[in-house]
């Protein structure tokens, strides 16, 4: 594999094999920013991989109150699945479970309808919790121009939903992978790169932290697993397994996955968080995950993403 170098660390000429997903970007307010973001860590919590959750979601970032549409402090959470169909159910089930409950939130629309490739009926949905004491509200200026809301009566209060919420085909499964010479270097190299990448709007990295130390592969001698742990990347077992892909010096190694509601910010997430990564030393090798260009629409290479040339 020929390789360039970026401050001195070798980046594999690969890509990243991702993939087509639609995604919804929430907006959640309230009375103050904790309460904001109780709702937003309840609401994308079990969401790390399609592999075994209903859904990949993350906190993008906090709101200012200048940027909500109520002038509260927020909290914008995007959830991604495999289809528009697919991601319903899980957004249905988030806010009614995870945000509704939490005080004194309220839900907006984070994508707006002349940007979404379409809009779901999630708070008209979850009106029917008000068990016939909801109402319908619109506000905004101008009769075709006001958004349509639901208030549905709680024990604190109410609680107020956007009644449509936009939803985009966006890209899931963007991914780099770094390599150290310990964990320590390699921990602080992935959280620099979370980091870096959460500075890019419309992205989210969905596992924990943003960080995932068990990447998978496709398939597994088990039959029953459809995926298993990414035998090639594991330091531990490097010089017992005949395919290992983790080089001399290397003995920590953690994949930054993310998913965006476009291509270009995906690529330019990777990139950040790349160059942020390779400012830590110990660092030895930055890659990438892919399955041959088979399974995925999007090849994102690293190369392109840096603008580097490979020596």
């Amino acid at each position: 594999m020929e390789m360039m170098r970026v401050n001195g660390v070798e980046v594999e000429d690969t890509f990243a094999e991702a993939f087509r997903m639609w995604g919804c970007r929430v907006i959640i307010t309230a009375k103050n920013q904790k309460w904001a973001d109780t709702a937003a860590m309840e609401m994308t919590g079990f969401a790390t991989s399609v592999i075994m959750c209903d859904c990949e979601a993350g906190i993008e970032r906090r709101l200012s109150e200048d940027e909500t549409p109520d002038g509260r402090p927020g909290t914008a959470v995007i959830v991604f699945a495999h289809s528009k169909k697919t991601l319903i159910e899980p957004l249905v089930r988030r806010i009614g479970q995870c945000v509704l409950t939490c005080p004194t939130t309220a839900v907006y629309n984070g994508i707006p309808e002349e940007e979404a490739d379409a809009m779901l009926d999630i708070g008209k949905r979850l009106r029917f919790f008000g068990d016939g004491y909801q109402v319908k509200m619109r506000l905004g200026d101008g009769w075709l121009r006001r958004r349509r809301f639901w208030r549905i009566p709680v024990m604190e209060g109410e609680f107020l939903i956007e009644e449509i919420l936009g939803a985009k085909k966006g890209v899931g499964g963007g991914n780099f992978i770094i390599m150290g010479v310990d964990e320590d270097s390699t921990l602080e190299a992935a959280e620099r790169a979370v980091e870096a990448i959460h500075r890019v709007p419309g992205v989210i990295t969905p596992f924990p932290g943003g960080l995932c130390r068990s990447g998978s592969k496709v398939g597994s001698r088990y039959p029953f697993l459809r995926a298993s742990t990414n035998t090639p990347f594991c330091p531990a077992i490097k010089h017992t397994y005949p395919e290992s892909q983790v080089p001399e010096g290397v003995n920590s190694i953690i994949e930054v996955v993310l998913n965006g509601l476009d291509e270009a910010s995906v690529r330019r997430a990777m990139a950040e968080g790349i160059r942020a990564a390779v400012e830590v030393e110990g660092v030895k090798r930055i890659t990438a995950v892919n399955f041959g260009g088979k399974l995925g629409k999007y090849q994102i290479y690293l190369r392109d993403c840096l603008g580097g040339e490979v020596s």
